[in-house]
């Protein structure tokens, strides 16, 4: 499989080889979801918190007497049946992060990216080399690269603070360095592009 390299015109200059074992295998969606549900769960804050019956003020002394009034046995005025009273089996404060092995996550990333290649949503360039941070240097890039008005995910071999600087105040583009690249961020944008060091850095 072979996709075609471009220059920051938009021209083609080469082409570059993928590996059939690793980009031209199946797609696996389901474990694709799992990794999406990971990290969406690593994201979420947890601090949602209610107080039970033992936590609201008051409720120290027993309503009434056990028995012969004609009423309902009642401990505390705050428990969960009053108005006022603690929740019962509300939320509290929890961690809801949890991990997959590296294997399944390396694997998932693959299969994002094989997914972009079928899709032909992935664009290699052969450099983003800015001399200085130009952010209409960046939207003229991807209006060649004909990626200007999606939502694109760029990933250069290490973080370029020149290419960082000159994306950063386009709301729809986001920057990666291919070590920081998982499949979560792959799927969660329309386009990919990528430096051929990042390429070959992944592959």
């Amino acid at each position: 499989m072979e996709i075609p390299v471009y220059n920051k015109n938009g021209e083609k200059v080469a082409g570059v080889e993928l590996s059939d074992d690793k980009f031209g295998g199946p797609i696996r969606t389901r474990l694709l979801r799992d990794v999406v549900t990971m990290y969406e769960a690593s994201k979420r804050q947890g601090n949602a918190c209610t107080k039970t019956k033992g936590e609201v003020a008051g409720g120290g002394k027993k309503p009434w007497v056990q028995k012969h009034t004609g009423r309902a046995r009642a401990g505390s005025i705050r428990s969960p049946l009053w108005k006022g009273g603690g929740v019962a089996f509300g939320p509290k404060p929890r961690d809801y992060s949890y991990t997959i092995p590296k294997k399944a996550k390396k694997q998932a990333l693959i299969s994002a990216l094989a997914s972009k290649v079928k899709d032909d949503e992935m664009v290699v360039v052969d450099n983003l080399d800015f001399t200085v941070p130009k952010t209409k240097q960046m939207v003229t890039l991807l209006k060649s690269l004909k990626i200007h008005g999606n939502s694109c995910l760029i990933v250069t071999n290490k973080l370029d603070k020149m290419a960082w600087l000159s994306t950063r105040n386009i709301p729809y583009v986001k920057i990666l360095a291919s070590s920081d690249l998982n499949a979560y961020e792959v799927l969660k944008q329309k386009k990919i592009l990528l430096t051929r060091d990042a390429l070959d850095n992944i592959g």
